[in-house]
């Protein structure tokens, strides 16, 4: 085995039986042996066009990071849709950390100004109306009661 096929069965494992349905298990394992496979592909492809500056478990980890930080950042966006678009009232905080693996404070504070802008750009249309004093507003002008 080299180098590139060791990274991409650590990063797409495939799954012990009766971790999925016994009728899809083989789909599965294809689907997860063409991903091996593409990922095989792009390494090698990066390593030969600049073994130096594309080593390939250091890609594999920066690519790895970047997955991370874009569900991060689409979890902030779906609190903030939970939040402040959803009616006729929003979530509750509770109900959407519990979700996100988050306590509630932090549910709280994870988005703000730009996540809901990326919301309403992505909806087409403005959040609900808020209440003046809200005291968890995501921006932090709410005062408490």
């Amino acid at each position: 085995m080299s180098v590139f096929s060791d990274i991409a069965a650590i990063c797409h494992p495939m799954p012990s039986p009766g971790e999925v349905p016994d009728d899809i298990y083989s789909d599965v394992c294809e689907s997860i042996h063409t991903r091996r496979e593409e990922m095989i592909q792009s390494l090698e492809a990066a390593a030969d066009a600049d073994s130096e500056e594309n080593e390939p478990l250091l890609s594999a980890i920066g690519i790895a990071r970047y997955r991370k930080e874009q569900a991060e950042a689409e979890i902030r966006r779906l609190i903030a849709y939970g939040r402040e678009f959803t009616r006729p009232r929003p979530y509750v905080l509770a109900d959407l950390a519990a979700a996100a693996g988050m306590s509630i404070s932090g549910a709280r504070i994870t988005y703000g100004s730009t996540e809901v802008a990326d919301v309403e750009q992505a909806l087409g249309r403005p959040p609900r109306e808020r209440s003046a004093n809200r005291p968890d507003a995501p921006d932090g002008t709410g005062s408490a009661s």
